[in-house]
């Protein structure tokens, strides 16, 4: 059954304005929805990801041949974690409050390890005013950052938001790839459905510390109080998210190639039922479909994937390929199956292949699903989402 977002005005209707920001390793997503207009002409913004961002303040301090000191709280590692080892690998001194340092790793004796100095927030505030540091603020989305951008084009921040970042959850003394799939195959095993996904400031599981990390920055940097915030990891925001394109028939599976990783899910009635994710960089054509049709016949391991480098995979439930109707492919890294060749394809997939572009856009998918989850936890009944 195809899924969209049908408005429908009514008269009285409130207008509705939701900012949905989906956080990945090389873009941050923004999507502005104003329930009084189309949704294709909602405001649009393609940004370099946080983790980017932060790497690059931190490159401007080791070629200032400075000392570095870290504050904020969790954000998403990658760039901006290999950003400061290499400051640390040019022998430069670096200082960071337990928070900020908890984005290197989440043990914060291996952090010490690596050559930070742990230090209090007074501590680095006097670091960073005597001018003996120079400070760089950890965090993802940055409401302050988009209000900017907005205000030179006369736009005001809303009232409501929605954002999702990647999680893998807090595992200090584990792989933190094996905890995250614990995390996901709870979720699922509690439903699968979209409201399983979508969390609430006060809901977000004490394991999601970067989610719950997000929460609190986002709820603190805001001056409205009326502020409604729901939050969402990115790999389920993206699968409901490309739900949301009328290609998509159930059973489908949804493939989300990520910049950083590349999520699949076998989603039926609505439910995510079983899933694996991946590195990207570590994806190929051929693996890709070969994933794709064993997820769906129920026979792709966990740890066939973890060793192959990836996060995991989880089969609750499994309909076998035959049975699914599509497979929706969406992400900035789509072009690993949209430009194969015929012979590289194989048939049996390109029967049922669709890239997935809700309302004309393949990078928004996930701020569709965020968009989704919003209205999962506030209903607008001039909103109706078909299909979630």
């Amino acid at each position: 059954m195809p899924a969209h977002i049908l408005i429908t005005y009514q008269p009285n209707a409130q207008v509705m304005h939701i900012l949905a920001a989906d956080i990945g390793t090389g873009t941050q997503d923004i999507l502005l929805f104003d329930s009084a207009k189309e949704v294709e002409n909602s405001l649009i913004m393609i940004m370099p990801a946080p983790t980017r961002v932060t790497a690059e303040r931190v490159r401007r301090v080791t070629k200032a041949g400075k000392a570095l000191v870290l504050t904020g709280t969790i954000m998403g590692g990658g760039p901006s974690a290999w950003a400061v080892r290499a400051h640390l690998k040019a022998r430069l001194p670096v200082y960071a409050t337990e928070d900020a340092a908890l984005t290197i790793h989440d043990n914060l004796e291996r952090v010490k390890a690596f050559g930070v100095r742990i230090v209090s927030k007074e501590e680095a505030k006097k670091l960073a005013g005597s001018g003996e540091a120079l400070e760089v603020v950890m965090q993802d989305f940055d409401p302050c950052a988009a209000s900017c951008a907005l205000s030179n084009f006369e736009v005001r921040m809303p009232e409501n938001y929605a954002v999702a970042v990647q999680d893998h959850g807090n595992a200090p003394d584990k792989s933190n790839r094996v905890y995250r799939f614990e995390l996901l195959k709870e979720l699922i095993e509690n439903g699968g459905k979209l409201e399983n996904f979508v969390f609430l400031p006060e809901e977000i599981p004490q394991a999601f510390t970067r989610m719950k990390a997000q929460a609190d920055s986002l709820l603190k940097s805001t001056t409205v109080l009326k502020t409604r915030a729901v939050f969402m990891d990115t790999g389920p925001a993206a699968v409901f998210g490309a739900l949301v394109d009328p290609a998509a028939v159930q059973p489908a599976i949804v493939v989300n190639i990520g910049n950083g990783h590349t999520l699949g899910a076998l989603v039926n009635e609505n439910r995510i039922t079983a899933i694996f994710e991946h590195h990207s960089s570590l994806m190929d054509p051929e693996k890709l479909q070969d994933y794709i049709i064993r997820l769906a016949d129920g026979v792709l391991g966990f740890e066939e994937v973890f060793d192959d480098g990836g996060h995991g995979a989880y089969i609750k439930e499994a309909c076998g390929f035959e049975q699914v109707h599509s497979i929706m492919v969406t992400g900035p890294k789509r072009e690993m199956l949209e430009k194969l060749q015929d012979l590289e394809i194989r048939q049996e997939i390109s029967k049922k292949l669709h890239f997935a572009a809700p309302f004309g856009s393949m990078m928004l998918s996930g701020c569709f699903g965020l968009l989704a989850g919003f209205l999962e936890k506030y209903p607008e009944p001039s909103i109706k989402l078909i299909n979630h």
